[in-house]
């Protein structure tokens, strides 16, 4: 049986999992939601990226946990991009939902679709942090009034510096086995970085008709998917 090991993205913690950690636990497998350094319960906590990489291969070790499937969404694809490769033979696949992936000596800033400095420029406006979306800009996402009111009440100011820090590789990642689910209502194709990934023999493509946050608008239908590639 695997380990699922789940992090959610930017400004949100564990409980974002609550409704896809139910049916992997009913099918047997390990569930290990994790809060990021600096968010929700952890506010407050120190954190810059690598912070968030150390968390997550901690977890993996702490636990000592095998047949690890890492699981990263949204902003998280990047920490976890750079912890499967830092766990070595106890990864059996790495699932990027509607992710960032990391790219060597670039951040999530650098990848910002205004460009870097605008993004910087918001997070000194709020002092050093990027503040959480309300409830109108989860519009046209599929989700349902009371999932945005969770979503927007499980969301903390997530610390900027973590996502302004370049990642780390220190092998291609096209080499992980990987999987990438993108969600159509969030747009119909991957970036080109990971359009060029998906040419590779390790990883694979999976579409959900949903927005961006599918463990709170389809948690069933994502578990299903991490069943199927857990197997």
């Amino acid at each position: 049986m695997a380990d699922f090991v789940l992090v959610a993205g930017a400004w949100l913690g564990s409980r974002a999992w609550d409704e896809v950690v139910t049916p992997l636990r009913a099918a047997g497998h390990g569930t290990h939601p994790l809060t990021l350094s600096g968010l929700a319960e952890k506010r407050g906590v120190p954190a810059g990226q690598q912070t968030h990489v150390q968390d997550v291969v901690d977890e993996v070790e702490r636990r000592d946990l095998r047949d690890v499937v890492l699981v990263g969404h949204s902003y998280s694809g990047i920490p976890v991009g750079q912890a499967a490769e830092r766990i070595g033979g106890r990864l059996t696949r790495v699932v990027f939902v509607d992710s960032e992936v990391p790219v060597d000596g670039g951040s999530f800033a650098s990848g910002w679709w205004q460009g870097q400095a605008a993004f910087e420029a918001q997070l000194a406006d709020n002092g050093g942090y990027w503040p959480p979306l309300g409830a109108a800009d989860f519009d046209g996402q599929g989700l349902t009034d009371e999932q945005i009111a969770r979503l927007v009440g499980g969301s903390t100011p997530h610390p900027g510096v973590t996502l302004t820090e370049p990642a780390v590789l220190t092998r291609p990642l096209s080499e992980l086995p990987a999987t990438y689910v993108k969600c159509l209502l969030d747009g119909p194709e991957p970036n080109g970085t990971v359009a060029k990934l998906l040419a590779s023999d390790q990883w694979r493509l999976v579409t959900m008709d949903t927005g961006h946050w599918p463990m709170f608008s389809q948690p069933t239908e994502l578990a299903r998917i991490l069943l199927a590639e857990a197997a």
